[in-house]
């Protein structure tokens, strides 16, 4: 007598959400200076260490902690000003601006082996949509902090991207190299992978949330087998 058979379980791979700068483009410090730069015109002289600490949030986020690190009075109008000056510092900079070493390769292999992804940032649609253009992929999904009402830490751009593509947020990989991108992805119910190439260090990363830590994305990719994803030749 044989016991009962069944049927394997067919499954599909995980869908990526990859946040943008430090994860795909190498802009971390780019932004940071161009921070520093916009904060210099009203008189701010703020430690680069400290700005460096918030890249990832979303702007307004970063305003008030500005706010409340400096006791600088800092309103509506303020806020503009700051966040329009810093677009105008970063695109000053974009000409130094390189995809992080596997990023063009790690989204091929993606498309190669049928697994969903998209990309979502806390920077705006301005700042985004020339770096599709960088990375090859000029029509990738993209979720940036105009189409959300809140930006990360909160979970909303991660919520959008997996709706757009078609997925449960819970059936999702996030990818980020910041303690933000982590803290956003477990509010959503995602997995969280950590990045190093932002600059937060593998301690941080993993307090934050990310079950896996990667160099870069070069890295992520010769290691996808560890995700779920067959990689097709």
């Amino acid at each position: 007598m044989t016991g009962p058979t069944f049927e394997a379980e067919v499954d599909e791979p995980p869908a990526f959400v990859f946040d943008l700068d430090g994860t795909l483009i190498d802009s971390v410090y780019q932004h940071v200076v161009a921070w520093h730069d916009a904060l210099r015109q009203l008189g701010v002289n703020l430690p680069v260490w400290r700005i460096h600490r918030r890249i990832g949030m979303s702007g307004g986020l970063f305003v008030e902690a500005l706010a409340r690190e400096t006791g600088m009075a800092v309103d509506d109008a303020v806020s503009r000003r700051i966040s329009r000056a810093h677009v105008e510092a970063f695109e000053r900079l974009r000409a130094s601006i390189a995809p992080l070493p596997g990023a063009e390769a790690l989204l091929q292999a993606l498309e190669r082996a049928g697994v969903r992804w998209a990309i979502a940032t806390s920077g705006s649609s301005e700042v985004a949509y020339p770096a599709l253009e960088l990375l090859g992929v000029p029509d990738a999904t993209l979720v940036t902090r105009n189409e959300v009402r809140h930006a990360k830490p909160d979970p909303d751009l991660f919520l959008v991207a997996a709706a757009r593509l078609h997925v449960p947020a819970a059936r999702c990989v996030v990818v980020g190299d910041s303690v933000w991108d982590l803290l956003a992805a477990r509010r959503a119910r995602a997995l969280g992978i950590g990045l190093l190439s932002g600059g937060y260090g593998r301690d941080e990363l993993e307090r934050a949330g990310a079950y896996r830590i990667y160099e870069d994305p070069a890295d992520l990719l010769s290691h996808l087998d560890e995700i779920g994803v067959r990689q097709v030749p």
